[in-house]
């Protein structure tokens, strides 16, 4: 069967097992929910896979028999969006199987809960912890020793140990000095760490357009008022496109033109959002899909779980439409037989 977490998923609203379930359905299908019935949660419930446990009945039988349960109320098949590392989206399967019948409308409305999307989703397995048994023929462990208890009061004197003469340690000289303190350290410079992004804007000003050349000083001296566009939220394009736009054929002086834009174009303060109502919560989609060809899409759109063409097939409706007359089947046989005579060597 299929590793734990995959497969098998019990919906909700179930009667107790009793000896009659299942008595309505056919010989087959009492014989196949009986065995799903008594499947572990997460076992594989696919064609093969009960086609390999059930020795009565082939790929074929157990694909109609699934049919007929799903249109019975028994079982709705599902596929869930997992997001993995990446953002990488994939699509588990799941079978939800109810041993109570239950109707289209109860079905719809419990695949559209998020118990349903929880159930689908797949379970963080917890690392097993290592009891299984030793091997048999592991040697058994000697039973570790109790903890000794508490010493009882011993009658006999221990010898005393041997008295040491006490060793005396020459005093300090009076004249000693105490090591030196240890240096403070130096305050860091502005740019220690690096030139901070407001400082690198305004020193690139210069290499995309002559007109806006700044020395060290200047991008010191205006690195605050940039600093303040960055806090407002803006980026470092839309400082440099605001700073750099409309400019005159020729700017005498570039710090006094650009303290005077940062000052006048300085963009508004933005109230800062959360990040939960930044980012929305993600939304499990669960689709339901066609017990028989596998069709995904919404619940009300697969009644009975099966689509349209494989409902049709299913309840007949199609075949007694479009099935032929004796008639005209006795026409067809006796055309071709005289087409088989016209073929034969004269």
């Amino acid at each position: 069967m299929a590793k734990p977490g995959y497969g098998k998923r019990s919906a909700p609203d179930q009667q107790a097992r009793t000896r009659h379930d299942f008595a309505l359905l056919s010989t087959r299908e009492r014989y196949v929910a009986g065995f799903v019935d008594h499947l572990p949660e997460g076992a594989a419930m696919s064609v093969k896979a009960l086609a390999r446990q059930l020795p009565l009945y082939g790929q074929q039988a157990i694909s109609t028999a699934l049919n007929s349960l799903s249109v019975a109320g028994h079982l709705r098949r599902v596929r869930c969006a997992v997001v993995g590392a990446g953002d990488e989206t994939r699509w588990v399967f799941r079978t939800f199987w109810s041993r109570t019948a239950h109707d289209n409308e109860w079905w719809n409305t419990y695949l559209a809960t998020e118990k349903a999307a929880q159930a689908a989703a797949p379970v963080q397995e917890a690392p097993a912890l290592d009891t299984a048994p030793p091997p048999p023929w592991a040697p058994a462990e000697e039973p570790s020793p109790p903890p000794p208890g508490p010493e009882s009061p011993r009658t006999d004197q221990t010898p005393e140990p041997t008295p040491v003469p006490h060793q005396r340690t020459p005093a300090q000289a009076p004249d000693t000095e105490p090591p030196p303190p240890a240096p403070a350290t130096a305050p860091a410079t502005p740019h220690a760490a690096g030139p901070s992004p407001a400082y690198l804007a305004l020193a690139r000003l210069g290499r995309d357009d002559h007109r806006l050349t700044l020395s060290a000083h200047d991008c010191a001296a205006l690195e605050a008022q940039a600093a303040q566009w960055l806090d407002r939220g803006v980026s470092i394009d839309y400082l440099t496109h605001a700073l750099t736009a409309g400019l005159p054929a020729q700017v005498d002086s570039p710090l006094g033109f650009l303290r005077r834009r940062l000052n006048d174009k300085i963009p508004p303060r933005l109230p800062r959002e959360s990040a939960q109502a930044i980012t929305p919560a993600p939304t499990r989609r669960l689709l339901a899909e066609c017990t028989d060809c596998g069709r995904p899409g919404q619940p009300e759109a697969l009644p009975d779980g099966l689509c349209r063409p494989c409902r049709e097939t299913h309840s007949g409706s199609a075949d007694g439409e479009n099935s032929p007359h004796p008639a005209d089947i006795a026409d067809v046989k006796a055309h071709m037989n005289n087409l088989r005579d016209l073929l034969k060597p004269v």
